[in-house]
């Protein structure tokens, strides 16, 4: 694996001639060096994390390739979720879609099902229409001006600054919620990490810090020190190579930062949801691509009013979506799933096509399927859950 201190070829030299003549955003100068960090001491800890970088980065697919496209697919699909849960996704990704004109020639839905199962799918959503964008507007070249590639959908702060700094080595400070623990513990900094009000005060604290020599590895490097040592529950203190610069361990509060503002406990819903059976096909229903887990296919049903049985209310939900009425509602099996803001508690119910023609209100489209057609439509998590149970049944 190439060392931190190489750089890559394909950008370095436009980058350099650029960055002369104009100074990006995490270029700035700022007050906050001065009052928390020393010189010295910054450049200390770029040195020492840097060298341990090089030394224990993990072994991950979209760090063999700094090109702009497999960094920011790789960047997109890590926003809140696992690496070891990205790694199988981002691969069956790039062989499916192996540069952004095959992205942008690909199908919606194309996109969701290799998408399905990792959550957030505004992600992918936004990925396939900036990817069409740049194949049209930019010729297929994904942009290094910082303002043009931040208007691109789905292009935060976050994204725009991890990009252009591993695949451009723009002088730009990625701050995620590792590196928001990194920096609370090696600062003693004591404004929550969970509240958008401190994202600002963190993100000067990383723009200070930052390795304008080598923006890219420093960025990757903060990551990976609070995903492998400087972990939320039990930090690996006695082998962070910041540990002599960290104020939190010399002060013994480590297990005391960062700070976490209380959250409020999050609503529960309880949903009904009917496989309605004609013959040896199934009634499916497509979510408007606007919202929540949009594009996606699901069985109808929805909330179940107070008062009302599970059975009833799923009755009541595919006629009301469908305009079809069923029967013989049985019982198949509750599932539970968490998102964001809400948690669902869902009753699963059999039920038997009686009489009506589809006359969607609500979902956009239907199909009529077999259950070995099933695994061709992309699905939430919540139905995949019990997905086997369909798919498995005589």
């Amino acid at each position: 694996m190439a060392p931190y201190f190489t750089s890559s070829e394909n950008h370095r030299k436009s980058q350099t001639r650029m960055n002369q003549k104009k100074q990006t955003p995490g270029q700035k100068k700022n007050s906050f060096e001065q009052a928390f960090l020393a010189q010295t001491t910054a450049k200390g800890i770029r040195k020492h994390l840097l060298t341990w970088y090089d030394k224990f980065q993990r072994d991950l697919p979209w760090r063999k390739n700094t090109e702009p496209y497999p960094v920011w697919v790789s960047e997109v699909m890590l926003q809140q979720t696992r690496v070891n849960t990205v790694v199988p996704y981002f691969e069956r990704f790039m062989t499916a879609f192996p540069c952004i004109e095959h992205l942008a020639c690909a199908d919606s839905q194309q996109v969701l099902k290799l998408w399905e199962g990792l959550g957030y799918y505004a992600r992918a959503r936004n990925l396939h229409k900036a990817s069409r964008i740049v194949v049209s507007e930019y010729e297929g070249v994904i942009p290094h001006e910082y303002q043009a590639f931040r208007k691109l959908p789905g292009v935060g702060e976050y994204i725009s600054n991890a990009v252009l700094s591993i695949a451009f080595d723009q002088a730009l400070a990625a701050v995620d919620a590792n590196v928001k623990r990194v920096l609370a513990r090696l600062l003693c900094m004591d404004e929550p990490v969970n509240i958008s009000a401190s994202q600002a005060v963190y993100q000067k604290a990383a723009d200070a810090l930052l390795s304008h020599r080598f923006p890219g590895a420093f960025n990757q490097a903060m990551m990976e020190l609070g995903a492998l040592v400087c972990t939320p529950a039990s930090p690996a203190c006695p082998d962070c190579p910041l540990s002599c610069q960290c104020r939190a361990f010399a002060a013994d509060k480590t297990r005391q930062l960062p700070v976490r503002m209380a959250k409020k406990q999050i609503p529960s819903c309880h949903i009904a949801a009917g496989i309605v059976q004609k013959g040896n096909r199934m009634l499916i229903t497509r979510r408007n691509p606007k919202g929540l887990l949009g594009g996606l296919w699901e069985f109808p049903g929805g909330k179940v009013k107070k008062g009302e049985s599970a059975s009833a209310a799923c009755l009541r939900e595919i006629f009301e979506e469908t305009g079809i009425r069923a029967e013989n509602c049985s019982f198949l099996t509750r599932i539970c799933h968490a998102y964001t803001h809400f948690r669902i508690e869902m009753d699963v119910f059999v039920c038997r096509y009686v009489s009506g023609r589809v006359c969607l209100n609500g979902p956009i489209d239907y199909q009529w399927v077999t259950k070995e057609q099933l695994p061709e439509f992309p699905f939430p998590k919540a139905n995949l859950k019990f997905m086997h149970m369909i798919l498995d049944s005589k």
